[in-house]
């Protein structure tokens, strides 16, 4: 393994205070159950050019992606979360050559969920006896420039396989094409939304957790646990597809089960240092919010140091999101509310396994959309109920916040 170091950002991401496009809480819930009912016939082959089981819906051409379940069939993702969750099984021949990976990522933000991608990634790879050679190219979140710096190192160099994890899809979807079209099998981390430009020409898959699921299940432990009365504000991430997903999932959700009423929606650019700013902005010219959304870790630990420090502990709740080692730190100290807990590990094994089936031939059996498990966790679930969620979900990576 190796770790390329990160070089001077060149050009700062510009912020959008432009409020996403009003999507209708009936059409997630319409989603999400057609996620479980649907039923989609066919394959599809890894190749240069898929041919996706595309079912297509009314509203296709008002969204730039198309949602997991209309292009991939339930029973090949049912059958990859099984191979996840079980014990790693060693390959029978495996190639003799090293198999060569490269990182591209931003794992130097404050959430943990990228570096434990990797290395639960890097553990299954070990257990099955994969040879490989993983070369990492670090960035911050939102370091756009650079990881389209990286990009064009890689389609240059001689990766076989190549994990894009962007800050954001649309943005950066030309350089995740461009290490398409350089013959590279990519994987793209964090996304659940196949993009509708890429037609049947995808990559090898993606990887993540859903966004939108995890917003539903926040939305609901609050109105079960806090009521359906209050004023909140959301510190949201970058405009995009999981900024979408995470926060407007919520905000609408919460506008059809309460009357719950949002203050104030603050774009803190993934970074812990907009969600501080962001919270004492709130604070300040909004102080009936008694609840802060957060759209990530790094926002929601800025957000807690700024009402930590304002002291107002004790009537502000924080949300955040992933349940990172740096987020249950905070649930145990009480200065989190409640997270949408992912499992971690599950992505990167997902990952390891999706390259295995690709060098054994069993392209079939790799899902366009691969997605963990995801359920919510508070700072009133108690020690042993926390304590269990964490040994499952950093199985392979370890309990407890990374040291980098």
């Amino acid at each position: 393994m190796s770790i390329k170091p990160a070089i001077p950002v060149l050009v700062g991401l510009h912020k959008e205070n432009n409020k996403p496009r009003e999507k209708k809480m009936k059409f997630y819930r319409n989603c999400l159950a057609a996620a479980i009912v649907v039923g989609l016939a066919g394959m599809f082959s890894q190749a240069a050019a898929q041919t996706l089981p595309l079912k297509a819906l009314p509203d296709d051409s008002e969204r730039y992606y198309w949602w997991y379940y209309q292009v991939q069939t339930d029973e090949v993702l049912a059958n990859m979360q099984k191979i996840v969750a079980a014990p790693a099984k060693p390959m029978a021949s495996p190639p003799s050559a090293p198999v060569k990976i490269a990182l591209i990522y931003p794992s130097q933000d404050v959430s943990d969920f990228w570096l434990r991608s990797y290395l639960a990634m890097e553990a299954r790879l070990k257990e099955m006896k994969l040879p490989f050679e993983a070369t990492q190219f670090a960035s911050n979140m939102g370091d756009f420039l650079l990881q389209s710096t990286y990009a064009e190192q890689v389609a240059r160099e001689d990766f076989e396989y190549v994990i894009f994890g962007p800050s954001e899809l649309r943005a950066q979807q030309d350089d995740i094409k461009l290490l398409m079209d350089a013959g590279k099998k990519v994987i793209v981390l964090n996304f659940d939304t196949p993009l509708q430009d890429w037609g049947d020409d995808q990559p090898m898959m993606y990887a993540t957790f859903s966004h939108l699921f995890g917003a539903l299940n926040i939305c609901n432990w609050v109105v079960e646990n806090l009521g359906t009365e209050g004023t909140y504000a959301m510190i949201r991430g970058l405009p995009g597809g999981v900024d979408d997903q995470r926060s407007g999932g919520f905000r609408d959700c919460l506008a059809e089960k309460s009357n719950w009423k949002l203050a104030y929606e603050h774009y803190g650019d993934f970074q812990r240092e907009g969600g501080f700013n962001g919270a004492q902005l709130i604070m300040s010219a909004y102080p009936e919010v008694t609840m802060l959304h957060n759209a990530n870790t790094a926002m929601a630990m800025g957000a807690i140091s700024a009402v930590q420090a304002a002291d107002r502990g004790d009537d502000i709740n924080v949300t955040a999101w992933g349940g990172t080692g740096d987020e249950l730190v905070a649930l145990r100290k009480g200065e989190l509310m409640a997270t949408p807990m992912r499992m971690s590990d599950d992505v990167g094994v997902s990952m390891a396994e999706a390259i295995r089936a690709d060098l054994e031939g069993r392209d079939s059996d790799i899902p366009l959309v691969f997605l963990g498990r995801i359920d919510i966790v508070s700072s009133a679930s108690g020690p042993d109920v926390v304590d269990a969620f964490e040994k499952e979900a950093f199985r392979y990576t370890g309990i407890g916040t990374l040291e980098r």
